[in-house]
């Protein structure tokens, strides 16, 4: 089975290598034995279509490289001239002579000449590879003339857009959206984790410049000032962990539990049982998450009913606290587990209706048989039911705790305004006990304007939830398991 999963992970990343080799070969196949307006297209890139007589395309391309070449001249190269430095002006009033007046200088800005310097890079590849798959196009035009057959004219082209290659109309305004909205967020998030982008260096007034990889140094545990970052670091990601494996494996569990009690039939009234639970659902959760952490506040309802029963000063009487209060949500400890147990009262719900919907599946067949042989009830739950489950919502679990490792809604509305660090270390990098890697980062970046160390965790989570459901998936998939099943 391993050797089965290996193998197609090696299939997929050889298979994906040699779509590129293909592409480049046809290019270079194109180049070579090309005709004169082949190559005359790596110059022009509509004279392979004007020889053709598609007049309309030949156009259209000389058109598009036309607006690359202003597009380059009159906005990328200001830009990416300076990509090197991120700019070196700093703004100032100069006095200008013709006007008589004290007017700003044109000063740099670090931030506009990465954005649009990333966004030239892409403009660029983009086109990089239109004018590679324009070549290989041409190329085929002349082949489809030498063996005398039909060349499609322009309107036969639309209306394969709307018939064979229908896909490629759906998909191309979603691509567009993907590279504006997510690519290149992304990259830049990446470029800004090698600068020194933070609240000493904020554009315009004051500059900021590349810094290599000192930032992941200091995460990592490099030293100097910021080794503080390498140590809350090390306990952040500790917590996050932890928490995501909880998290999911409480409300995973206690879901499935509580499916299997409602459908049971010595349960009364379950009916009843189920709607209560989905009323958690109905509620907005950062509305019962915010009345919760009033609920279990220092002065909170919860406490005073503590103390008034005497529980404050019992657990005070043996050390387990030293307040006049049980600090349920502002100390270490008791925090993480009081954060972990609200979660369940959250997620449970979720789970549930998950649960019953694929415990109403369950192959029937399979379960008689396993009572006709003498099976028990927990010999039926180990063997059939719950590895049905884990087949049928094991997609499901990996992105749960991909979630949760970036549960942002739960820790910070649960701690926020509640909970303060007394750690002088995690003080010092602006990390709490309680923070996940992301609430870390939102605190970095809204409240400290620590860009470049936000960006470099931002990293981090990434290779650590993308690295978890590439092997949870990879091991998911192995086998044969629904044939199992079928």
């Amino acid at each position: 089975m391993e050797k089965q999963s290996s193998h197609s992970a090696t299939a997929a990343v050889g298979g994906f290598f040699k779509a590129i080799g293909r592409f480049f070969s046809e290019f270079g196949t194109a180049v070579v034995q090309g005709d004169i307006w082949v190559k005359l297209s790596l110059l022009w890139m509509g004279a392979g279509y004007a020889r053709r007589k598609q007049y309309v395309k030949a156009v259209i391309m000389t058109i598009l490289e036309v607006a690359l070449i202003l597009f380059t001249v009159n906005f990328a190269m200001d830009y990416v001239s300076k990509f090197s430095t991120l700019g070196t002006v700093k703004p100032e009033k100069v006095f200008n002579m013709q006007t008589m007046k004290n007017e700003w200088n044109d000063y740099d800005n670090s931030f506009q000449i990465l954005l649009f310097s990333l966004f030239s890079f892409v403009v660029w590849f983009a086109a990089f590879i239109v004018w590679i798959k324009n070549v290989v196009n041409v190329y085929k035009l002349q082949k489809r003339a030498e063996a005398g057959k039909h060349i499609n004219t322009f309107k036969e082209d639309l209306r394969s857009y709307k018939e064979e290659k229908f896909y490629v109309t759906l998909l191309t305004l979603p691509v567009l959206g993907v590279v504006v909205f997510t690519l290149i967020p992304i990259l830049l998030l990446i470029f800004v984790a090698f600068t020194n982008y933070d609240q000493n260096h904020m554009p315009p007034s004051n500059l900021f410049s590349w810094a290599g990889f000192s930032n992941f140094l200091s995460l990592f545990g490099g030293g100097g000032l910021t080794v503080s970052f390498g140590y809350s670091f090390v306990r952040v990601l500790g917590w996050t962990l932890v928490w995501a494996f909880f998290a999911t494996l409480t409300t995973y569990i206690g879901g499935i539990l509580l499916s299997l009690l409602l459908n049971s039939k010595k349960t009364r009234v379950p009916k009843l049982w189920r709607t209560l639970f989905i009323v958690t659902i109905a509620v907005p959760q950062f509305v019962s998450l915010l009345l919760v952490r009033n609920f279990f506040s220092n002065g909170g309802i919860v406490n005073t009913i503590c103390n008034n029963i005497g529980l404050t000063g019992f657990l005070r009487d043996i050390g387990l606290i030293s307040t006049s209060y049980i600090p349920f949500l502002s100390a270490p400890g008791w925090a993480h587990v009081m954060i972990i147990l609200i979660n369940i009262w959250i997620g449970v719900p979720y789970q549930m209706l998950i649960a019953t919907g694929v415990l109403m599946n369950l192959p029937s067949d399979q379960l008689e048989s396993a009572r006709v042989d003498g099976a028990t009830p927990f010999q039926i739950f180990r063997k059939i039911t719950m590895p049905y489950l884990l087949f049928v919502t094991g997609p499901a679990l990996v992105t749960d705790f991909v979630k949760n490792i970036n549960n942002f809604n739960v820790i910070y509305l649960l701690t926020e305004n509640v909970y303060t660090t007394t750690n002088q270390a995690m003080a010092n990098s602006q990390a709490k006990e309680v923070d996940l890697l992301v609430t870390w980062l939102f605190r970095l970046t809204q409240d400290y304007y620590n860009y470049k160390m936000a960006s470099a965790i931002g990293i981090v989570v990434f290779i650590i939830c993308s690295a978890f459901t590439l092997i949870a998936f990879n091991r998911m998939i192995k086998g044969d398991k629904e044939g199992t099943y079928q």
